[in-house]
């Protein structure tokens, strides 16, 4: 099964259709310039329009978006979209330094038990071990 991205199924669907960029901007509420930008994959509608789009197609926004590939500029750190290591180093040590904070923070405000606290700074250390082994594979 070939994947299409987004916006090569929003423009394929649309032309099934026989709706021009400006009908389904129209039905979208939006300008005919930002469907332009859907289907040239250089951007993708927000994430509160999907279910009216899915709809104006007659799909769930699931069947929508199921073959599609990562919409551009999702990763936070500027690596390149669908980059999956880097996704994966980013969360740990996202997760590593929440833990980190809540430790602290509920530490100050007297609300932690010595064994919790132990546990959190564990599980974020577990983290920063995952983040540095996945580091070293991509480099």
């Amino acid at each position: 099964m070939e994947r299409k991205t987004l916006g090569a199924m929003i423009g394929a669907m649309r032309r099934e259709k026989g709706w021009t960029q400006l009908d389904l901007a129209e039905k979208m509420g939006v300008t005919d310039k930002a469907v332009s930008k859907w289907e040239r994959d250089l951007c993708w509608p927000d994430a509160a329009s999907l279910p009216k789009l899915a709809a104006l197609f007659e799909l769930t926004v699931d069947q929508l978006i199921g073959g599609t590939e990562t919409p551009p500029g999702i990763l936070a750190d500027g690596s390149e979209p669908g980059n999956r290591p880097a996704l994966f180093l980013l969360i740990c040590k996202a997760v590593a330094v929440g833990l980190g904070v809540a430790v602290a923070v509920l530490s100050v405000l007297g609300r932690l038990e010595v064994r919790d606290g132990f546990t959190l700074l564990g599980l974020g250390l577990a983290c920063v071990g995952l983040a540095m082994l996945q580091d070293r594979k991509t480099k």
